[in-house]
């Protein structure tokens, strides 16, 4: 699989398992992440626009934002 931009049109990504968090709420007020095929990293959209663009980064980035936010290094971003 080639590389993908950031901002593709979610309909021009391969078939993906979207997944939500737990502490997604009825409003849709969450992103949803999905892994792409091979490995070449994880689809980011907004859940309210399934359609919408989707950020593709790599596991690594991902990896190291997840665990700032577990380390609490984002909590100054919510009130």
């Amino acid at each position: 699989m080639q590389p993908l931009p950031n901002g593709v049109p979610t309909p021009e990504l391969p078939p993906l398992r979207w997944q939500k968090s737990r502490r997604s709420n009825p409003s849709g007020n969450c992103v949803e992440l999905a892994e792409l095929p091979d490995g070449a990293g994880i689809a980011v959209r907004n859940s309210r626009h399934p359609d919408g663009p989707a950020l593709i980064y790599t596991v690594d980035e991902i990896a190291a934002f997840v665990l700032g936010a577990r380390d609490g290094d984002f909590d100054h971003l919510i009130h």
